[in-house]
């Protein structure tokens, strides 16, 4: 239930007597002050929280609501978990002939093969057969031989689907089914969605969060610059990397810290790089700061999985975008930071040439 916070202001209000509000001016009527609800709801695999600054609980319960049906209507459509879901039949019949889908869908492939496009193929949403491969699907995990893999060879990679904008269709050229998967966007883009109908229905303070991986900011908190966001520093457990004060924009964070396995002592992560077939290596954490969610969240797989040097370049026409990215490779500096608006990578007592731009 959401809980209604008292109000001193509210009940200074109360005790004006009616003849003395009814003489007070238009303009000078005192305006209610703006309360914080919060809600969470379970969907697409998380937690999704919002964060709301409304006048009351009436408005804070219908906009709650507004939002998490949202949330699910995008779940039942992108889902590859749901056999049922638009995204699940395009996977089953492209391979066939070209399948008609609604606009809806169809923007999220757009964007989804534009971010495939311009890594090169670091980010794709092909990847649900290697996902299954690795037992990341079920959570089971296991390694598969390098034949399991050449197998897959045709089953994934981008370039095997085509998009045609004039009859929005969609085919796979390899002409058999794949296996899209959302999972690196599709909360970004559900993000992005609550945004817009929030913003619509006059909200101009709210928090939203996909599991903590993608944030964003509409307004400000009450009284401050922007809604406070800590970004941990992997290599020293507790410690805060840096503290930032979110408006008007989204911050995606890719990490292995939940979603990963160990065997032989070697820790498998389920940030894969599509080109080779394998989990990332050596990669700590990415957090990206962007206006679009849906960019944000994909931004945070690609900086994953490329060198800070090729991040750099896919980040370059983008002066508002900002990436902060941890490694523990030998090859590359521990802390980077790409147009990050203050120095986050100092270095600590176990980390040494920390690089910033």
């Amino acid at each position: 239930m959401i809980k209604h916070p008292k109000n001193p202001a509210r009940e200074a209000i109360k005790i004006l007597s009616l003849a003395a509000v009814c003489t007070l001016p238009l303009a000078a009527q005192p305006q209610p002050q703006p309360q914080h609800f919060r809600q969470t709801h379970p969907a697409m695999g998380t937690i999704f929280t919002i964060d709301l600054n409304v006048p009351d609980q009436a408005t804070a319960e219908q906009n709650m609501n507004l939002a998490f049906e949202e949330i699910d209507r995008l779940e039942a459509l992108l889902s590859n978990y749901r056999p049922s879901s638009e995204l699940s039949r395009i996977s089953r019949e492209a391979g066939s002939a070209p399948v008609v889908t609604d606009p809806e869908t169809f923007r999220f492939l757009e964007r989804s093969f534009y971010w495939s496009r311009v890594s090169d193929g670091a980010f794709d949403i092909t990847v649900g057969p290697l996902l299954r491969a690795w037992g990341f699907f079920f959570h089971q995990g296991r390694i598969p031989s390098q034949t399991e893999l050449n197998a897959l060879h045709d089953k994934i990679g981008w370039r095997h689907v085509s998009l045609d904008p004039e009859t929005r269709t969609i085919s796979f050229t390899n002409h058999q089914p794949m296996e899209l998967d959302p999972g690196s966007i599709g909360k970004g883009f559900a993000v992005d969605s609550v945004v817009k109908l929030l913003r619509d229905h006059g909200v101009t303070s709210a928090f939203i969060s996909a599991g903590g991986s993608t944030l964003y900011a509409i307004g400000t908190v009450p009284g401050a610059a922007g809604w406070p966001v800590d970004i941990p520093d992997p290599r020293v457990p507790g410690k805060i990397a840096t503290s930032i004060l979110l408006k008007d924009t989204s911050l995606s964070t890719g990490a292995c810290t939940e979603k990963f396995f160990i065997k032989n002592g070697h820790r498998y992560c389920h940030i894969f790089d599509p080109r080779s077939m394998r989990p990332v290596e050596g990669m700590l954490q990415t957090t990206v700061i962007d206006p679009s969610a849906t960019d944000s969240d994909a931004l945070s797989t690609v900086v994953f999985v490329l060198d800070p040097s090729a991040s750099r370049r896919v980040l370059a026409p983008r002066p508002e975008t900002q990436a902060l990215i941890f490694s523990q490779s030998p090859s590359q500096p521990p802390c980077v930071s790409i147009n990050w608006k203050n120095t986050p990578c100092r270095e600590t007592p176990a980390s040494k040439g920390t690089t910033s731009q």
